[in-house]
């Protein structure tokens, strides 16, 4: 019913309700595979690239070159640590594109932080 709170009409034409398909159909996102790589690395610095590929609905091949990107513009450090890599996101650097730069990683990863009370991302 138009109108009714939680509508389609009150979120604005092609705004879907979270966790659903946008009215659209249309599958482009506000945020990046890099960020959305850095979001879930900040979270768990010694998650397995592999896990990290299935949260985010990309390939294990995409996060391997997400990763290898992010560390070679300096915004991730790869540790080995036994058999498998720890990870330290430097999120005091500047976000990339000239309208953001004023802003820095750990700003954008506070604001997205899927944990409540966890890790920071420089810790």
């Amino acid at each position: 019913m138009a109108g009714e709170r939680g509508s389609a009409t009150d979120r604005g034409p092609g705004v879907a309700a979270a966790g659903s398909v946008p009215a659209s159909g249309s599958t482009w996102t506000f945020l990046t595979n890099h960020a959305h790589v850095l979001l879930a690395i900040a979270a768990d610095p010694d998650l397995r690239l592999r896990d990290v590929a299935e949260r985010i609905g990309i390939t294990e091949r995409a996060a391997q070159r997400i990763v290898a990107e992010l560390e070679a513009e300096g915004y991730l450090e790869v540790r080995r640590v036994g058999r498998r890599n720890a990870y330290r996101v430097h999120a005091e650097l500047p976000l990339r594109h000239p309208a953001e730069r004023h802003h820095r990683v750990g700003e954008l990863l506070e604001v997205l932080s899927h944990e409540q009370g966890g890790r920071r991302a420089n810790e």
